[in-house]
């Protein structure tokens, strides 16, 4: 029984316009059916063939480092299957030893084969037991220290997961949650200078909707103690134009690499690892000197 349909399509092969009955023709004809059907198969050949080819190169250049008595962590990661950031981390932990010649980084295969032998010891730790709570501000306490309401410590509470129990009618919350909450909040200790809001509208006579609007657009930090809150006066003042912001300080790459004896492929991954910041004067990349020193520098006990 024919169909009744009649689907006007452009034939895939030849490109010439024809009348279908069926929505799954694709074709003219039976001929550019069949020239459609052989030029797909060859195609499905030619990339199974590739696929074949790059394994069969992969394995060789494998095999061809299996036999080398020194690799470096790009060979290394080749050989093992894994990421070059994978082997540079193993190396921070001291899982894989490794040896700096003149900046070139080499690794040893026995050190490699090694970690083989005995597996159990690289095996990735189970995460610890949870100690449990056992110290608990009640509500009146939490509001107290902090001047706070009763609903806002239930709403904090719930968006930050802050645990709590109940005994006797009493709702209690847990101490070190609380306590790391307010730490956060309570602004960069190193920011001495701050403004409220009514110092704010009074000297550059803004509406409360711009001042959210602009410390929002230039994450100018802020504090708040009880229903206060302060804003830094010194970045407010440079979002404003008043003040200068002080001059970023960088190392270039060359410099870095020096100073804490690192490969270039090291100080960029410890760069992308820890967010460092970075910018690029002309074709040089320099790197945020008070973040690198704050990483890799001397820790020091004041």
């Amino acid at each position: 029984m024919s169909s009744n349909i009649d689907i006007q399509k452009k034939c895939m092969w030849c490109g010439r316009a024809f009348t279908a009955h069926k929505m799954s023709t694709s074709c003219c004809s039976h001929k550019c059916a069949s020239a459609a059907y052989k030029d797909r198969v060859r195609k499905e050949r030619v990339v199974a063939y590739q696929k074949e080819q790059s394994i069969q190169e992969l394995n060789e250049s494998i095999k061809d480092l299996g036999q080398k008595e020194f690799l470096t962590p790009t060979e290394t990661a080749k050989l093992l299957g894994i990421s070059r950031a994978s082997i540079y981390r193993y190396m921070a932990d001291n899982t894989i030893k490794a040896v700096q010649f003149k900046g070139k980084t080499l690794i040893r295969r026995k050190d490699i084969d090694a970690l083989f032998e005995n597996p159990a010891s690289y095996n990735k730790k189970l995460p610890k037991e949870r100690a449990p709570i056992t110290e608990f501000y009640t509500t009146a306490e939490v509001k107290e220290k902090n001047n706070v309401k009763d609903s806002w410590i239930f709403v904090v509470a719930k968006k930050h997961n802050i645990p709590r129990t109940f005994n006797r009618g009493k709702t209690y919350w847990s101490k070190k949650h609380i306590d790391n909450y307010f730490a956060k909040k309570a602004g960069d200790p190193e920011i001495t200078e701050w403004y409220t809001v009514a110092d704010i509208k009074e000297k550059y006579g803004m509406t409360l909707t711009a001042i959210y609007g602009l410390a929002s657009a230039n994450t100018i930090p802020k504090k708040k103690e009880g229903r206060m809150v302060y804003y830094s006066k010194k970045h407010f003042d440079i979002a404003k134009g008043v003040a200068q912001p002080e001059e970023p300080q960088y190392y270039t790459v060359a410099e870095a690499t020096e100073k804490f004896n690192l490969t270039r492929d090291q100080l960029y991954h410890y760069a992308t690892y820890h967010n460092i910041s970075r910018v690029k004067v002309g074709k040089y990349t320099k790197i945020s000197k008070p973040e690198l020193d704050k990483l890799l520098g001397t820790p020091k006990i004041e």
